[in-house]
């Protein structure tokens, strides 16, 4: 069975939205990338446009999906992300590009319709 963790994230204040999807492509998914090999299955950053083109403020940015193979993985792999050097390596790259205080993780239980 999958398990799906969904972040959402908020881009620090002055960064634009352009300059903040660039960054978070060229580096910070790069960083993801490396640190969830062997763990994760599926890595995937949703990021989030208004509809009515407004630029009305918003609690997220973008939406991380990752996928499991199972609970005890994504265990393991937030174990690994708490290390000391890793989680400083994360911390120093999600200053340059995240209002840290507003970020918030969650595991997902899905549900589908029929249509």
């Amino acid at each position: 069975m999958t398990i799906t963790t969904v972040t959402l994230l908020k881009r620090r204040a002055g960064m634009s939205k352009a300059d903040f999807i660039a960054y978070y492509e060229e580096h910070h998914r790069r960083i993801g990338e490396r640190v969830l090999a062997g763990f994760a299955t599926r890595y995937v950053r949703r990021f989030l446009h208004s509809m009515d083109d407004t630029e009305e403020p918003c609690d997220a940015d973008v939406v991380t999906e990752i996928d499991f193979p199972d609970e005890a993985t994504r265990d393991a792999c937030f174990a690994a992300l708490a290390t000391p050097e890793t989680a400083a390596m994360i911390a120093e790259d999600e200053a340059r590009l995240f209002d840290r205080s507003r970020i918030r993780t969650f595991s997902v239980e899905e549900r589908h319709s029929q249509l």
